[in-house]
């Protein structure tokens, strides 16, 4: 399955990630991937949104992780923009959030795809022509024994 979206505004973006957050189950996992200021964070404030999350949403550039509490399960966001090893994600326990119940969304998977679950939204965003348009595009991938 994959999915093609023009967004012109930052709102429209948050938008889309609310909406496509009624799709996602416990135990999900979405890759961001983009370009810095390509819209990744705003779609994941629309996801947390969605879920029910009252908490500031932010990007964890320096902590690598966030949590929020949504209305069903948690959301854990990570960042791996400064992400310098993969030690890094042994420290954080980062198997262990893509086995529990909780919705990951992860910034910057590229970094990471070879540790990413075969079941998963890989959702992509790219400049548009104009300077506020962005172009998101979303895969469901799934593993097929």
């Amino acid at each position: 399955m994959s999915e093609s979206y023009l967004s012109r505004s930052e709102k429209e973006t948050i938008e889309l990630g609310s909406k496509f957050a009624r799709r996602l189950l416990p135990g999900d996992v979405v890759a961001l991937y983009g370009d810095l200021g390509s819209g990744k964070t705003r779609f994941i404030k629309g996801i947390c949104m969605g879920l029910g999350v009252a908490a500031h949403v932010s990007s964890p550039t320096f902590t690598i992780i966030n949590e929020y509490t949504g209305t069903n399960f948690r959301i854990h966001h990570f960042d791996f923009y400064r992400l310098e090893s993969v030690q890094e994600l042994r420290e954080i326990g980062f198997n262990e959030y893509l086995d529990d119940n909780g919705i990951c969304v992860i910034e910057w998977a590229d970094r990471v795809k070879n540790l990413l679950p075969p079941d998963r939204y890989d959702v992509y965003f790219s400049f548009g022509e104009e300077n506020q348009i962005r172009k998101i595009s979303i895969k469901r991938k799934v593993h097929k024994k």
